[in-house]
């Protein structure tokens, strides 16, 4: 019999609702994989073991009474650490907010727990979510299930890991410069960031506000279409939010690619592409094709700019955003003689390097005498960003790219050279700066047997389309290869 960690959340639910299982079983599946894992991968910071009980044993109440509550009715799940949930720990990855217990749930926590699902535990990432690979949490490097001795990606690294190794059925992770979809092609799961302000940031720790984006991980793209209906829609707790219809994702999964115009980003497809990546990557163009799809090439020659533009604005909000930890109304304090020196005390003590390395940038960015120079100019090359897109979308349905140039790389590889890090991000940056939705699919395993990402972006609430095109290159491609650490005889 399949062990019910390895099930997606489509076919745990109907087994849910077939009786042949219940959420505390698929609670108690979860449980038994992480505790084979975890020492190995060190995917959650914390684990709410009472409070995942006791929602499991509601959910099978419920469901004995009548009420379902929707596809992730009993569903284990796992959130980012840095999405605040009331009564756990939340840290974001950082000792400056060690031991802070929040008092309410984020806006995604409420309409998870409304839906059903089971908050299993909280996923480490990079501090603050700043990185590619959570190696820049204050608690420990999380690992990649694929090849323990390389990274998961980041900066929701943990929640990928949790993802593909079966510790939880889904997961949320945020999406500021690729945090969720380069992470999901290092650990060969599907990740998606909505069009900005279809999902509501209030309770996500904020990094920079005008980028920053909650979306799902799952193990299908179905399951991924599952998470993110449950999560989208307007709040009115969050100024960006937006108050228009919902795509109806899983309605349009089915929809195929025929007749659809599809553009490969020429300036993302070819430098710095590993061959192994770039062979994934036109295979599956070829396969688009044949079902029909118009594939043709696209010259957006603003994205070359969009990385250097993204690493002054987000560092600018970042530095405004992470002037509010100063140690009077979160976490440890670190005395002092005075006020100001307490507060320096306290930063200096709580922040990690690669933070304060961006607290730094962005302040210098918007210090007296360079402000226009440097953070106005890149909301310049900002703007040309989001025009070049709006008219590439008026050509073609969606536009395609491989997620990340490479496939996971070994931990500490690029942890001394910032430069080499930020690079890892160059092919997700540009839906960050024009705030369209895009998705990681898995297409295939490199020489090394690590996972190769496929990336499909489209138009500003075009979320349907983006969820097409993936759901049609997962059946095309039918990846359906598991780490072995995914499996009783794997873990240990």
């Amino acid at each position: 019999m399949t062990d019910p960690a390895d099930l997606t959340i489509a076919d745990a639910g109907a087994r849910l609702r077939a009786g042949e299982l219940t959420a505390v079983d698929l609670l108690d599946a979860v449980r038994r994989r992480a505790s084979m894992t975890e020492a190995i991968l060190h995917a959650y910071l914390t684990i709410d073991h009472a409070g995942a009980s006791e929602a499991a044993a509601e959910a099978d109440a419920a469901l004995a009474r009548g009420e379902d509550r929707g596809p992730l009715h009993g569903i284990p799940v796992a959130l980012k650490d840095n999405m605040v949930t009331r009564g756990v720990e939340t840290t974001a990855s950082s000792r400056i907010l060690a031991g802070w217990v929040p008092p309410y749930d984020a806006t995604v926590v409420q309409r998870l727990r409304a839906a059903g699902a089971v908050i299993y535990g909280k996923t480490n990432l990079d501090e603050f979510a700043m990185g590619s690979s959570t190696e820049n949490s204050a608690y420990g490097t999380s690992r990649n299930p694929w090849d323990p001795d390389r990274v998961p990606g980041g900066s929701s690294g943990g929640s990928a890991a949790a993802v593909a190794v079966g510790s939880a059925f889904g997961a949320l992770g945020s999406d500021t410069g690729g945090s969720i979809r380069q992470p999901a092609a290092l650990c060969g799961v599907v990740g998606m960031k909505p069009t900005y302000g279809l999902v509501s940031r209030y309770g996500l720790i904020a990094f920079a506000s005008s980028l920053d984006q909650i979306g799902p991980l799952g193990r299908t793209v179905e399951d991924a279409a599952m998470l993110f209906e449950a999560i989208t829609g307007y709040d009115p707790f969050d100024a960006t939010s937006s108050p228009g219809p919902v795509p109806a994702v899983r309605a349009s999964l089915d929809g195929g690619v025929d007749g659809l115009r599809i553009g490969v980003l020429s300036e993302l497809a070819s430098e710095g592409v590993e061959p192994s990546v770039a062979a994934a990557f036109h295979d599956t163009l070829d396969r688009l094709g044949a079902a029909g799809a118009t594939i043709e090439e696209v010259s957006l020659p603003t994205t070359k700019h969009a990385l250097s533009a993204y690493y002054l604005i987000a560092p600018a909000e970042c530095s405004a955003n992470l002037a509010r930890f100063d140690g009077v109304r979160y976490g440890p304090r670190i005395d002092g003689p005075n006020v100001e020196q307490m507060m320096a005390a306290t930063r200096r003590d709580g922040f990690g390097p690669e933070v304060t390395r961006r607290i730094l940038l962005g302040t210098y960015a918007l210090s007296a005498g360079y402000y226009d120079a440097f953070y106005g100019q890149a909301q310049r090359v900002r703007t040309l960003v989001v025009r070049e897109f709006a008219a590439a979308y008026e050509r073609f349905d969606a536009l395609v790219t491989p997620t990340s140039p490479t496939t996971a790389f070994p931990v500490g590889a690029r942890a001394d050279d910032p430069l080499a890090m930020y690079l890892s991000d160059v092919c997700t940056i540009p839906s960050n700066l024009s705030g369209d939705p895009a998705i990681s699919v898995p297409v295939g395993l490199d020489e090394s047997g690590l996972p190769i990402g496929f990336q499909v972006l489209g138009p500003a609430l075009g979320d349907d389309t983006v969820f097409r095109v993936a759901r049609t290159v997962e059946s095309l491609v039918g990846f359906a290869a598991r780490p072995a650490l995914a499996t009783s005889e794997g873990a240990v």
